[in-house]
């Protein structure tokens, strides 16, 4: 063949964790993670798991998180659930409050990208499966890497959007751009 692998021979890497089925955006939202959850159910149903190696990625970190996005809206990420979304507002220094917010809104999160419990923790899933997948490129361990709990590319370096809080598609490259040029 010129130079393409044959299809059988593609070493697939598959990054899953089974709790990313357990964040909820909140009633009528169209973004609904279980929905990964029932992706990975098809995957093991139709035996497509015995084509591929499936990984349960690390969480993202702090430290990985912050090669895109600013300090100051990780930290909100952080901190942030519905109950306390209010006395984040009044609590963050008049400085980092100005930078983070837009008119009557915090870093853009409401109605189209709501605060739910567990919203750090489901950006460390997505943002770490992706993370992993371009390291295990980058090692040429893999040729096809998928992360379903990812691809929330309408983050910002510094607001939620389009339902994305962090940018695991940025997050990915930034790793792939050490080994690869442009």
């Amino acid at each position: 063949m010129s130079g393409v692998q044959e299809h059988s021979k593609r070493r697939v890497c598959y990054y899953y964790d089974s709790s990313i089925g357990n964040y909820y955006y909140g009633q009528g939202h169209v973004m609904k993670p279980n929905r990964i959850k029932m992706a990975h159910h098809l995957i093991l149903n139709y035996g497509l798991y015995r084509h591929m190696e499936i990984y349960r990625p690390f969480p993202a970190q702090y430290e990985d998180l912050i090669k895109f996005h600013t300090e100051d809206y990780i930290t909100f990420l952080q901190q942030a659930v519905p109950d306390n979304l209010k006395t984040l507002n009044k609590q963050m220094p008049l400085t980092v409050y100005l930078k983070l917010t837009r008119p009557n809104n915090l870093v853009n999160v409401g109605e189209d990208c709501p605060v739910f419990d567990g919203l750090y923790e489901f950006c460390q899933l997505s943002s770490g499966g992706s993370l992993a997948a371009a390291v295990k490129l980058n090692k040429q361990k893999t040729d096809i890497a998928i992360n379903w709990m990812g691809g929330l590319h309408h983050a910002k370096k510094a607001e939620a959007s389009g339902f994305c809080y962090s940018n695991d598609i940025v997050l990915g490259i930034l790793e792939l751009l050490k080994y690869h040029k442009r």
